[in-house]
């Protein structure tokens, strides 16, 4: 079974995480603090999410993908439930939008980077809400490795937890 199961997003002012397929800006900065928070772990993500990586797995990490068809050149499973049964130490959900959706259920902890830049797209695919009766937020803080951006945890409060699914 999974150790702790976290999120990490970076998410615009709208809550948009990504467009057309990809992540609609460039951020250096939070792209070497992922790296370092998931290295290690078992990194779990979408079908669209692997695809928008062209297929390459993130080095350090066991990539899985959630899909309803077996994905050539990676570890698959039909949903998050069975990934995580199947999960060893920590494990970041990565995206897209349902896998969050869906992850809600089972996150110890939501890590958010809030970028600048504005994304308003019909088009755009958002994080969804965070409900903050089972997720406290922790101080917003200043972005370590990226002047400019800010970082929030969000971590699950216990008292309101139940088993996991």
């Amino acid at each position: 079974m999974a150790g702790p199961v976290g999120m990490i997003a970076a998410v615009s002012p709208e809550g948009v995480i990504g467009l057309h397929g990809k992540i609609p800006w460039r951020h250096p900065g939070d792209l070497r603090r992922f790296k370092r928070v998931t290295r290690g772990a078992t990194v779990i993500m979408g079908r669209l999410t692997w695809e928008s990586m062209n297929g390459k797995p993130l080095p350090d990490r066991r990539n899985v993908v959630i899909s309803r068809s077996d994905v050539p050149g990676v570890e698959s499973f039909r949903d998050l439930g069975e990934a995580l049964a199947a999960a060893q130490g920590p494990v970041w959900l990565l995206g897209g939008a349902r896998i969050y959706e869906e992850g809600m259920r089972y996150a110890d902890l939501i890590d958010l980077t809030y970028v600048p830049d504005h994304v308003v797209d019909p088009a755009a695919v958002r994080f969804p809400p965070i409900d903050e009766a089972v997720f406290a937020p922790e101080p917003l803080l200043e972005h370590e490795d990226e002047p400019g951006l800010k970082r929030r945890i969000f971590t699950r409060i216990r008292e309101r937890w139940t088993a996991r699914p």
